[in-house]
């Protein structure tokens, strides 16, 4: 078997071939865990998750690294950078840690909930501040930074002409250098960079600044771009088979770790296939604060938003994702969701009702040009719509064969029952449970106490608006909730 992914740097599908047989190397960018993980954070997570699956299949020994963002990814504004967690962390009154560990915990609740696989390793930024500093040290010694009041800043104009034949800036994302420079506003109080579309590789801290670490220039933090050069060479070494991540972080972030990474290891880029998805869409327009269009996990699972009719089950929104192919806009919609619920169910009653087929001694239907039309499809570059289409084959034929319409073998229905494993459970990661009472209810019940404790921990520090707010919200749904000395108790009102 042969897989083909689309490599964004060539621009093209190409072969996969990994630098080590039988062993890949796959680097996917992780969340920033300011803040509870939304419905666009879905689908690279499902989608890589689906690489892995298949690579894993294909008997490959997968190591697949996933960041969490838990320090130095700020936005510049002016000389005072705001990193989102200190921010964040203030306006909850948490301490940074406690606040990243909140998030980190919800996320990987919410991955648990889409059946993704844990990645192999899962490396913290601010359990790497030794390595981002070694690597911002090189990058100096090399002469592709500077150091000013403080702060280091990666010099784009001279790696652009030292690299323009080996890793150029700009190769993955088609940007162009000049016309970078000349579209980049220049921000108040950034006069101390040589030219307005230097990244910066350390940040000095302000005195107000919670997240500081020592380093040879002084108390500071990372910048965004560094965590993921650093952590993927520690894991993956100077050149790895995959990274992976969202379509928006071609420029600058993957476009900045190339640079970085280029400069380190001599010229080398860094990973040989670079895989990007499409985004979410909610009725065209991007999903962002902006827009007041932000589905957050907790909120789809309940349903608990203006711009949702009912709540949805996890399966359902894996299955509406993995509907569209990985690298086309996927838009958000009621409709759509409510489709996958009903042909996910249809999927599913098929699946459960092989078993109870009845055997002929020869076969009316080929399952073989079945089996090889859905390898077909996932093989290449992931397409999981086609893959699908070709699995409501296999519910026509199970249905019937059920009907008497049609006859199978007894050694054909077990290459059925095999077929069925593989693409909709294994590769897909689907599961059966999405429409079993109890494990529907397991699932509720672990979301209502996760609610509960939410607003406990509201109260402890006297966030009063947002502990009445949790529980007027469960109340509406019909959870009672009972305040005691050791804690909260809650109860569902079925009326």
């Amino acid at each position: 078997m042969e897989l083909l992914l689309h490599n964004t740097i060539s621009r093209k599908k190409e072969i996969f071939k990994s630098i080590t047989p039988g062993h890949v190397g796959m680097y996917v960018c992780g969340p920033t865990v300011s803040g509870e993980s939304h419905l666009g954070h879905t689908r690279p997570y499902i989608t890589f998750d689906v690489l892995y699956r298949l690579l894993t299949h294909m008997q490959y020994k997968v190591r697949y690294v996933r960041n969490i963002t838990d320090a130095g990814h700020f936005e510049e504004e002016g000389k005072e950078a705001e990193d989102k967690i200190s921010s964040k962390a203030l306006l909850e009154k948490l301490e940074p840690m406690e606040l990243v560990t909140k998030y980190t915990n919800l996320f990987r609740w919410a991955m648990h909930q889409f059946n993704n696989i844990e990645p192999s390793i899962e490396p913290t930024a601010t359990g790497h501040i030794v390595e981002q500093i070694e690597m911002v040290k090189t990058i100096l010694k090399e002469g592709y930074a500077y150091e000013v009041n403080g702060s280091v800043y990666f010099d784009l104009n001279k790696y652009a002409t030292d690299f323009a034949h080996k890793t150029p800036y700009g190769k993955l994302s088609g940007r162009v250098l000049d016309e970078m420079l000349e579209t980049t506003r220049a921000l108040d109080g950034q006069d101390e960079k040589r030219n307005k579309a230097d990244f910066a590789l350390w940040k000095k801290a302000p005195a107000e600044h919670i997240m500081r670490w020592a380093s040879p220039w002084g108390e500071g933090f990372p910048g965004w771009h560094i965590e993921c050069s650093a952590m993927s060479k520690k894991y993956l070494g100077e050149q790895f088979d995959i990274h992976g991540g969202g379509m928006d972080l071609q420029f600058p972030h993957h476009e900045s770790e190339i640079a970085q990474s280029s400069v380190c290891h001599n010229g080398t880029l860094m990973a040989r296939y670079w895989v990007h998805n499409n985004m979410i869409t909610i009725n065209g327009k991007k999903m962002g604060k902006s827009y007041n269009n932000v589905i957050k996990l907790t909120e789809l699972f309940s349903g608990d938003h203006p711009l949702l009719e009912q709540a949805y089950q996890p399966m359902t929104i894996r299955f509406f994702i993995l509907q569209s192919h990985y690298r086309s806009t996927l838009d958000f919609g009621n409709a759509g969701l409510q489709a996958a619920e009903k042909g996910l169910e249809r999927l599913m009653r098929a699946v459960e009702r092989v078993e109870k087929l009845p055997t002929s001694e020869k076969s009316t239907v080929d399952i073989e040009s079945l089996s090889n039309n859905c390898w077909n499809a996932i093989l290449d570059d992931l397409n999981s719509p086609i893959l699908i289409a070709h699995l409501f084959d296999a519910v026509k034929i199970i249905n019937n064969i059920g009907d008497g319409v049609e006859k199978i073998s007894a050694p054909d229905k077990i290459k059925l029952q095999e077929l069925l494993n593989i693409f909709v459970f294994d590769i897909l990661g689907l599961q059966k449970s999405t429409t079993d009472s109890n494990s529907e209810k397991e699932r509720l019940n672990g979301l209502i106490s996760m609610l509960v404790d939410l607003r406990i921990e509201a109260k402890n520090r006297k966030d009063y608006t947002s502990s009445d707010e949790i529980r007027n919200k469960l109340s509406a749904l019909g959870v009672m909730l009972k305040d005691t000395k050791e804690g909260s108790e809650w109860e569902v009102n079925d009326n």
